[in-house]
């Protein structure tokens, strides 16, 4: 049997890679700045963990039911990893951005022998990139049922 004939696999590949690549896009379009780094950053919109989740669950939900216990299972790991994603991480992106604003005000806290190294600020996402992120996975996963599983 073909990996590719894993048809929640692939969707969950295609919709966290797509979301990935139209990263660096929607951030020139709404910042007019160009970072093509954010197609490899975790942060951003539309997030990629809740486009892979989301279409994994849909996947599932489509071959095997939305009463079967797998798909049950990929909803709430699902949801679990969506809230994670707006709360618990993008608070620590909030408190490292404090850090390091913090650190670079009041540069006798690390001395001059030791540099600072900067916290990574983009960890998490705001609601809306989380819910994006959801749509995403969910319409690739209808997507290529109908183009190539169906």
């Amino acid at each position: 049997m073909s990996i590719l004939a894993n048809f929640p696999l692939v969707a969950a590949i295609v919709s966290i890679l797509s979301a990935q690549a139209v990263k660096a896009p929607i951030q020139f379009v709404g910042r007019r700045s160009w970072q093509s780094g954010m197609a490899f950053s975790t942060g951003g919109m539309p997030s990629s963990h809740s486009a892979a989740m989301a279409a994994l669950a849909t996947a599932l939900g489509i071959e095997d039911g939305l009463d079967s216990p797998v798909f049950a299972v990929a909803a709430v790991v699902g949801m679990i990893i969506m809230f994670d994603a707006a709360g618990v991480r993008r608070h620590a992106g909030l408190q490292a951005s404090v850090l390091n604003r913090f650190l670079r005000k009041m540069p006798d806290l690390h001395g001059e022998l030791h540099p600072i190294k900067e916290l990574k600020e983009l960890l998490g996402h705001r609601p809306i990139e989380v819910f994006a992120g959801a749509v995403w996975g969910i319409g690739i996963s209808i997507a290529l049922y109908f183009l190539f599983y169906a």
